[in-house]
């Protein structure tokens, strides 16, 4: 398989395998959205990482599959390829990307959907399409934008320039930098955190945030507000706020 799922302690790690670089052909952006809908359904997946080997994330798509293709064949696999990576944003549990090596092009904007990113310090960053006459077609003009801001969004696609760790770091693109062999670990253990924690509450906190970023202040307001009196409703919520009140705050175990 050229993407595997794979759980331990609540933890799915989707994990790219298609040696030398994962490339982002049509069958892994199928099996993407095949996993990224098992993930989301998975009652033992609580937190998922993104991840492509100790080397590479992915170095984009395949180009050699998409020079043979025409505007009509385009047209059709464009919205599958963009479906698949949406199905990865729209997972409703929080999602880490581990970051080593080359995330370029389709591999860019994998990690762009991703709720966090843990890069090595061997990262390589950009949206180098605009090099082949194209531009981002996986959610890059989007998701770029409304991470790091228009400006520096418009300057790595214009320009089609790699970003080091560093810089990646600076503008906002990655969340943290590790040294290379400790990737997987750190973004692990952020996951691992995470996936012990109120599952209702955190699918609530990711779909506010990501509907408000999508909307006016009001009509976000409207989604939070919904979303939070549903969680008194739950039992995570019951649970939380007992040991808040009987153990002090920081204390609760959700199940």
């Amino acid at each position: 398989m050229t993407v595997t799922l794979e759980v331990h302690d609540n933890v799915g790690t989707i994990r790219l395998d298609r040696p030398p670089m994962n490339a982002l052909d049509t069958a892994v952006q199928d099996r993407l959205r095949e996993l990224a809908d098992e993930a989301a359904l998975r009652d033992d997946v609580r937190a998922v990482i993104l991840y492509g080997g100790e080397k590479v994330f992915a170095a984009g798509a395949d180009i050699k599959e998409m020079q043979v293709m025409d505007h009509a064949a385009m047209v059709v696999r464009s919205r599958a390829l963009q479906e698949s990576f949406t199905a990865v944003a729209r997972i409703p549990k929080p999602v880490v990307a581990a970051v080593t090596g080359y995330a370029l092009g389709g591999g860019c904007e994998l990690a762009l959907c991703a709720d966090f990113r843990v890069a090595g310090d061997n990262a390589k960053l950009g949206q180098p399409e605009i090099l082949l006459g194209l531009i981002p077609g996986a959610g890059g003009t989007q998701r770029l934008a409304r991470l790091v801001g228009p400006s520096k969004a418009k300057d790595l696609i214009f320009t089609g320039r790699q970003v080091k760790a560093d810089e990646a770091l600076a503008i906002g693109l990655v969340d943290r930098v590790v040294p290379a062999a400790e990737v997987y670990e750190q973004a692990h253990a952020w996951a691992a955190r995470l996936a012990r924690g109120p599952a209702l509450a955190l699918r609530a906190a990711k779909e506010a945030v990501d509907a408000g970023l999508e909307t006016d202040i009001d009509t976000g307001l409207t989604v939070e507000r919904s979303l939070f009196a549903g969680l008194f409703a739950t039992e995570d919520r019951e649970r939380g706020m007992r040991s808040f009140v009987e153990e002090g705050p920081g204390k609760a175990e959700f199940l």
